[in-house]
Formats: structure tokens, sequence, C-alpha cells
């Protein structure tokens, strides 16, 4: 909501520019914003608008994630896709930086207090650190600016600064910001406290630890001190903030209340992006996750549902049979984060039991339902009231268990604190109180086997599953330098037959068909009794065996040695997807090398094509 209060700035008509190179507008006399406490906090709403909007946050992890099957390959990933493509809109503006260190350097006035100053310092700081750490992931090295420059000045021709420089200074400002931002407490939370600017830290500093770690950046800043950073920053909050994970709706409904209340729930998040019906600020998750047409069709892979554990903490993978599991069958007695996360059986909209939408939506037959509302009066627009959270304690928890992970120094007291706790908020009952001493083989094999290590592993598991779609999952995979996960094969659910209808849910209602010959599909619809009532909710998908061709990418795979076939999409572009070393870091944009040829261009993208992927 605190977005909606940017149209407070216009008062002041504050100091505002495109990029580095562009003049600047007049300002009008400053004396109107930095000679009160109100003038101040006014200023600083406008940095908010550095934060996503709920309709952006609900589909920041649609495109760049190896768990998900979408309509069109993102062209980042894209065979042949060009810079201009691949680079969007804004990722090398500056006006946030500029508007905020002329914040900084003119919040001065001796006549409020300096307390209170140092606090709105503070946030200014805590929003550069986030300014920079989205440009460092994005482009590695860039310029350090700590003044808001003018149109002559020198520094705005400079080179980039390395990341050494730029990320240590970025630390100090995070420092700077959780020992001066004095407000601990938001019961709308919706602003920027000193426990966000401390979980902001954590996620920072894992970031960069993890990623000097696994990219061999040979640092006067080690890996390890960037680790410990992360360890202290979270530790702090975890021993201090009086946050907690929340429980208040049961192992079955918790953690999706996290996402579907129009007020945010403050036991557990730290800061959310708030919706008003009354103002008018709304959100399209709905019309997003459930349109034919206005979303992107996401679905969750088979591989990754795979890998949420069994209720007694033990693989689903370690199961008889589960290879050959229908959809009903794979659901039960699982991390109720599945069935918070996806629909399946049980799962109601108004009333009323909801399979997964093969008719208008879902691909895979794993369907999202984490940011949506029930009520289908939400799907056909901007509707949604629902508040995003975009820092919570949860993630916390899960930065120092990585942190400490990383460093081969988490106990078993911590893995209980951290790991344990989530797992046990989810119905899960083994494995809670003690690290893991064995790795799991299916989850290794299939995203990381180069981690020989139990507990990194489980971590890894872990944080995939409680923050999936909340758009962490691509800077992950680029620190961890696993970005070749995002070839993955888009699979799906297995089915024991085709040419028959399938009651998914097993609630009495014919859900698809999947058929392979139109005499096949008149079979199947003679078995529903009523095809001419079925035919409202079951769909009908027509599969083909194999590869299949170019213009077919609904498809299935024959399980070997078993009747049955998995669900496939996408399977004919695989070899369109490409990944390579330069893709850790995006390129620049050509304009910004004609106007300032001392910015150089990343390796890689000399020519401005994703040819090879290398």
């Amino acid at each position: 909501m605190k977005r909606t209060l940017y149209f407070l700035l216009t008062l002041f008509v504050i100091v505002n520019s495109c990029d580095l190179y562009e003049e600047p507008q007049s300002e009008v006399d400053k004396n109107a914003i930095f000679t009160s406490e109100n003038g101040l906090k006014t200023y600083v709403y406008s940095f908010y608008n550095m934060f996503p909007s709920g309709s952006d946050l609900n589909q920041i992890e649609v495109d760049l994630v190896d768990f998900g099957a979408i309509n069109n390959i993102s062209s980042y990933i894209r065979l042949n896709a060009y810079s201009e493509e691949i680079i969007g809109e804004g990722t090398w503006l500056w006006t946030n930086l500029r508007n905020i260190n002329y914040f900084i350097k003119n919040c001065t006035d001796p006549g409020i207090d300096e307390a209170i100053r140092n606090h709105y310092i503070g946030i200014a700081r805590f929003f550069r650190a986030y300014f920079y750490y989205d440009k460092v992931r994005t482009f590695g090295d860039v310029p350090w600016i700590d003044e808001p420059l003018d149109v002559d000045d020198e520094a705005l021709y400079a080179p980039r600064d390395t990341r050494e420089l730029v990320m240590e200074k970025v630390y100090e400002d995070l420092v700077y910001a959780c020992d001066n931002i004095s407000v601990t407490s938001d019961a709308t939370g919706s602003t920027v406290t000193k426990w966000v600017a401390y979980a902001l830290a954590s996620r920072i500093c894992l970031f960069e630890g993890t990623f000097r770690k696994y990219h061999n950046l040979n640092s006067a800043t080690s890996a390890e001190t960037w680790l410990e950073r992360a360890a202290n920053m979270a530790g702090y909050l975890m021993e201090n903030s009086g946050k907690k994970l929340y429980r208040g709706d049961g192992v079955e409904n918790s953690f999706r209340a996290l996402f579907t209340r129009d007020v945010p729930i403050t036991d557990e998040v730290l800061l959310a992006v708030v919706s008003s019906a009354e103002l008018g600020v709304l959100h399209n998750a709905n019309w997003k996750w459930t349109s034919p047409t206005y979303g992107n069709r996401f679905s969750l892979t088979r591989t990754f549902i795979n890998t949420f554990l069994q209720l007694d903490g033990t693989p689903y993978t370690s199961r008889t049979g589960w290879e050959t599991e229908i959809f009903y069958e794979e659901c039960q007695q699982r991390d109720y984060r599945l069935a918070q996360t996806i629909r399946t059986p049980g799962y109601q909209r108004d009333g009323v039991a909801t399979a997964p939408d093969f008719k208008g939506y879902v691909r895979t037959g794993y369907q999202p339902i984490k940011f949506c509302l029930d009520g289908r009066s939400y799907d056909d627009a901007a509707l949604n009231t629902n508040a995003l959270p975009l820092f919570r304690y949860a993630e916390v928890l899960l930065n120092y268990a990585e942190a400490k992970a990383e460093l081969g120094t988490l106990t078993d007291a911590e893995w209980a604190e951290t790991i344990g706790a989530l797992r046990a908020r989810s119905g899960i009952t083994g494995g809670l109180t003690a690290k893991p001493t064995t790795i799991d083989p299916y989850f290794q094999s299939a995203y990381f086997p180069e981690i020989t290590d139990p507990v990194i592993l489980e971590v890894r598991r872990e944080r995939s599953i409680e923050l999936s779609l909340e758009g962490f999952r691509f800077n992950d995979l680029r620190r961890w330098k696993c970005g070749h996960l995002l070839k993955m094969s888009w699979n799906g659910m297995y089915i024991e037959e085709l040419n028959v209808p399938i009651d998914l849910d097993q609630s009495g209602t014919w859900d698809v068909i999947f058929y392979n010959s139109e005499a096949g599909l008149e079979t199947a619809k003679a078995l529903t009794g009523d095809w001419a009532a079925a035919s409202a909710t079951c769909a009908t998908i027509y599969v083909e065996e194999g590869e299949g061709s170019s213009t077919q990418l609904q498809l299935v795979e024959k399980v070997p040695g078993d009747d049955g076939y998995y669900l496939t999409w996408d399977k004919p572009n695989e070899d369109l997807r490409v990944w390579g070393d330069k893709q850790y870091l995006y390129p620049i944009p050509a304009n910004v090398m004609v106007i300032n040829p001392n910015i150089t261009q990343n390796q890689g993208w000399e020519d401005g094509a994703n040819n090879d992927g290398n």
C-alpha cells in the first residue's frame, strides 16, 4: 500500500532523472522536505516503489526456474535470442539511486533529533543496498555512486568498480541500516523495520558468500566471511525479533494462509506488498494463475513434486512403486505444503471439489495455488486483495541454516530450530531434531550430483519447497552455479492408460481424457456414461508418444517396464534452451557502452546473442 503514497511527493518536486546520463530537473526549496520528520517520512515513501507490485510479485518466478513448465521459453535461455530481447526494461536505470543519494546528502538538519535523522538515513541506506544487490546480481561489476551526480560530473563516465568494492559498500549500508533503523514493530506489515533490514542483510550475505564459493571468486573478502555475516545477521534476528513461524491454522493450512490473507500475518511476515479494495490497489494473482490466455499456464514438474517428503520425514521416492503412482496416490501422506502449493485431491473452489484444470490451464498436472484465492470471482481481472510477503521469518531460518551448513558448523540444535521447525509446521514427524547423515540418491542425482554433504542437500531441498514461486529460485541457481538446471525436462504426472476418462482427485467427476486417436477419444467419451454432462469439466488432450513433431507440445513417454505413461510438455523444443557460463551475468545494454565507452561488455556477450550457450 505504501506504493500508493508516492503521489504525496509531487508536493515537493523531488529531483528526478531517467538514468546516469540524463540531466536532472531543477529542484525547489529542499527545506520543504528536510526540516521536519514528516517531510523525511514522506520522502522515504518514494523508495518503496523499488519493491515489486503485487502483480509483479505473484509472477516473479515463472520464467527462469527449473521446476516449472510454461507456454514459451524465456528469451534469457532461448537459443539465438539477442541481448535486446534478453535485457528487461529498466535494468540499467539509476533514477532510484540518485533519489536515495540526494536524500542521504541532504538529511542533515540539526533541528531534527540525530537519532530520527539516522533512522531515516538507515531506511535510505537499506534501499541503496537493495538497489545495488539487484545491480550486482544482474551485471557483476558496476559503478559505485554515493553522491547525487550533476550532469557535468566526471563520475558519470567512470568505469565499473569491482564487485569487491561495491559489495563491501553494500555491507556497510546494511550494517548502518540494522544499527540505526529504530522501528522494530509494524502492525501493518508494510514498512521497513529494523528486522526487515536484518532479513535483507542475511539474504544478501548468503547470496554473496555462496556465489563466491561456487564460482571460485578470488576476492579480498572470502566466501567464508560473507557466510559468517549471513549467519550472524540471521541469528541476531532469530534471537531478538520475537518473530516466529505461523502455526495458527494447523499443519494443513498455516503455510498457505501466509499468502492468502488480506492482512499480513506479522507473527512471521516481516514485510508484505499490501492491497486494498477500498483504495483500488489490487493485483492479478488469480487471473494469472487460472486463465488459459492471460497467464502463461505455469505448471510444476514431476521431478520437483517428487522432492516433497512423506509425513514420516522419508523421501517420497523411497516408497515402493512411487514411479507408477497415479495423481491421487502420490498426493497421500506427503508434506502438507504440497497441498498448499498445488491443487491436490480435496482442494475446493467455492465449496466444490476442483481438480487440476487441464481444460483451461495446467500442462503437467501440477497446478499452483500458492498465491490464489479459492473464490472464482477473483479470476477474471486484477481483483486480488491478498497481501504477498516480501520478507518472512521462514526465509531467515533458511538463510541461517544454509550459511551454517556451508561453513560446516550447523549443529543438531540449530537444525531443529530451523529446518526441523519448518518441517514440523508442515506436519512432518521424522528427522526434526538431528541433522541427516545419509544422502537421498534421487534428490542428489536429479538436482545436485556434485554435492556430497547430506546437510547441504537437505537444506537446499527445504529452501526449494518452502520458498517455491516466491522469487528466489533463479538467484539460488545462479549463486550455486547450477544454471544448467534450467534445461531440465518439463515432465508431468503418471497416466495409467490412454483413451479413458480420468477422475484425477477421485471426487466422482471426470477431469481429463488423454487420447491418441479420434477413435480412442470416442471410446473414452462413451466410458463417461453421459458425455454431454461430463464435457463441462472434462478436458480432452491429444497426445503423441515419443518426441512428436515440433507442433505437438503435449506428449507422453512410455514408462519402462510398465503399461503407463509420463506426461511431458515442450519436449520437441528442449534443444532450444541453452545455458553457459556467460549467463550468470546479464549483458550490458549496448546504448550504455555508446554513452560511456569506459563501460565494457560482460565476458561472452560481445556478439549479443545466445548462439551456443557458452
